[in-house]
């Protein structure tokens, strides 16, 4: 089931096409990535499913229904441009967030308090946001948009700014969310975050979607059905050889006549770096 479709999606600012009739499919209890390059339109479209702006023509439906403000209120969204107020205290801030999205004073105060806790950082409640490193305030933000237990979250870039360990505690949590039951769309240019999170994907590019689908199923059918050959050679050294599927046998069988072990042969999946490089030059 999915729980949002964008259904002939256009947006239109002035003469410019930012979508163009869009249409795709989020499934629900999934990790979603919306990749694409620099002004493809998935700011747009984040956009519009949180109904910041509204579509010129399409409609987004979120759960079988068209999407509601009152919809909105179950999404978390962390937009790319982060944004606290930067004289408020951390608390405060985060109380206030919290409320907004429909949460009790108590229970924003109880739930805080366990995310401050998990993330490491309870001593800065009663800190202004301006005395916070851009990491610590990107785990800040990151809170106030999945305090609320929202059933979906938006998250843009949500890696940006983190060193390796705090990428890795982001990427533990997103995990944790979805066994959780929650529909996480994940949009990021990173794509070993992509490949590493990710269940099924949409590509799109100058507003128009490229692909969407599963995504092993897109890494299969966008190899050139190499095969690479690990062997261990006369002199014990190893190698790799890649050679395409139809020339495996002959190839094996050169190998061993000239005497080397075969350790193993698998088949070559591309990388998907290497898809979205190829899918966005293509359209070009």
């Amino acid at each position: 089931m999915a729980i949002i479709e964008v259904k002939n999606v256009t947006k239109t600012f002035g003469p410019k096409v930012a979508l163009d009739k869009l249409s795709l499919d989020i499934p629900e209890g999934k990790i979603f990535g919306l990749l694409g390059p620099n002004g493809a339109g998935k700011s747009t479209l984040i956009r519009i499913i949180n109904r910041i702006t509204l579509a010129s023509e399409g409609e987004v439906y979120f759960q079988g229904h068209p999407i509601t403000e009152e919809d909105v209120s179950r999404i978390g969204y962390l937009p790319e441009e982060r944004g606290l107020y930067r004289k408020m205290k951390v608390g405060d801030q985060c109380m206030y967030l919290a409320q907004l999205k429909g949460m009790s004073s108590r229970e924003a105060a109880v739930e805080l308090k366990k995310w401050f806790v998990r993330f490491d950082i309870a001593d800065w409640w009663n800190k202004k946001v301006e005395e916070l490193s851009k990491g610590m305030a990107q785990k800040v933000q990151f809170i106030t948009t999945i305090v609320h237990r929202p059933s979906l979250m938006i998250l843009d870039e949500p890696f940006s700014g983190f060193d390796p360990v705090n990428a890795e505690l982001i990427r533990r949590e997103i995990l944790r969310l979805k066994e959780d039951g929650a529909t996480i769309i994940l949009s990021t240019h990173n794509m070993e975050s992509v490949e590493a999170l990710c269940e099924n994907i949409a590509l799109i590019n100058k507003g128009k979607l490229v692909v969407t689908g599963g995504t092993e199923e897109i890494r299969r059918q966008h190899g050139e059905d190499n095969v690479e050959i690990e062997y261990t050679d006369a002199f014990k050294e190893r190698k790799q050889l890649v050679v395409a599927r139809p020339e495996v046998n002959a190839k094996l069988s050169e190998l061993i006549a000239q005497d080397v072990t075969i350790n193993s042969f698998k088949e070559v999946i591309p990388r998907m770096n290497d898809i979205f490089i190829k899918l966005v030059t293509e359209e070009e």
